[in-house]
């Protein structure tokens, strides 16, 4: 039986490690700063597990989209697993129609746990600062944006992440919402220290992590040819917290599977370039703990 549980905020902050990560002064650049850095990156191309393999038993499995943009009723049926993972951009800008559409997506899956965090479009869910974002997006309105939230939170089958983790059969899971600053969306941060803040709230050795944005050089290479990935996140990943997995999207080009010879990097974008939502869901296997 799958168990799905929150642990309590003391607990999860003791396991972060003392680590400390520093912010280069190419921060600001990706491109540059994977330029310089790409020598001494291993970065592989992963083949997808095929949806029709057979899970081993005692292990838990994981079905991973991201940036559906309002468009799930579009998608095929999504395969069998025990944990459906949605990594932000659900909605086109966080309209309430959108949103209850998707809560109503998410209720019809079979998975018994789903787990979602916000990206960059789904403005209202970006409570701190849905009140600049609004009417520069189109709202009519300014909607209530807790209430908004808490109809997907308050789905039994649902676990809503920002900056919080949860497990599930013994797998530790932590969400962000976060990304550098892409066009003034939700959820935008100065690239840097402002970043690097809310990775360091990630807890060391935690095994899944979901970002809506990518690492630098996973899953980050633009259609200009240009970087959008943080540097603080792969340094925070690869220095300090290290997960198994680590589920984003937001660059729909990016789609696909990367490894650095321990983490997997899974870009599970479902829109592509051109938002159409036609790149099949990713899946994986991790034992029971």
């Amino acid at each position: 039986m799958l168990i799905a549980s929150r642990p309590a905020p003391n607990k999860i902050m003791a396991t972060v490690a003392a680590v400390k990560i520093s912010v280069p002064s190419d921060s600001v650049d990706p491109t540059n700063a994977w330029d310089r850095r790409k020598v001494k990156q291993k970065v592989t191309k992963v083949t997808p597990k095929s949806h029709k393999e057979k899970k081993k038993e005692g292990h838990t499995r994981f079905v991973c989209i991201s940036d559906t943009h309002s468009k799930t009723r579009h998608l095929k049926a999504l395969p069998e697993g025990d944990v459906l993972m949605h990594a932000g951009d659900f909605s086109n800008v966080g309209l309430p129609l959108d949103i209850e559409r998707f809560c109503e997506f998410l209720k019809a899956q079979p998975h018994p746990n789903k787990v979602v965090i916000a990206g960059n479009h789904d403005l209202t869910f970006d409570t701190a600062h849905y009140d600049q974002l609004y009417r520069r997006f189109g709202h009519p309105e300014m909607y209530n944006s807790e209430e908004i939230k808490a109809s997907l939170a308050n789905i039994p089958s649902v676990t809503y992440l920002e900056d919080a983790g949860t497990t599930i059969n013994g797998i530790s899971i932590w969400g962000s919402p976060w990304q550098p600053e892409f066009c003034d969306w939700a959820f935008n941060l100065p690239r840097g220290q402002p970043c690097l803040d809310k990775w360091d709230l990630i807890p060391a050795g935690v095994d899944v992590l979901m970002t809506h944005g990518p690492p630098l050089g996973h899953g980050d290479l633009c259609q200009s040819g240009l970087r959008a990935g943080c540097l603080q996140l792969l340094d925070t990943i690869q220095q300090r917290v290290k997960p198994l997995y680590h589920i984003f999207g937001h660059i729909h080009e990016g789609y696909g599977v990367t490894t650095d010879g321990h983490t997997t990097y899974v870009n599970a974008s479902t829109c592509n370039y051109s938002y159409r939502p036609i790149n099949e869901p990713i899946v994986f296997d991790l034992p029971n703990k």
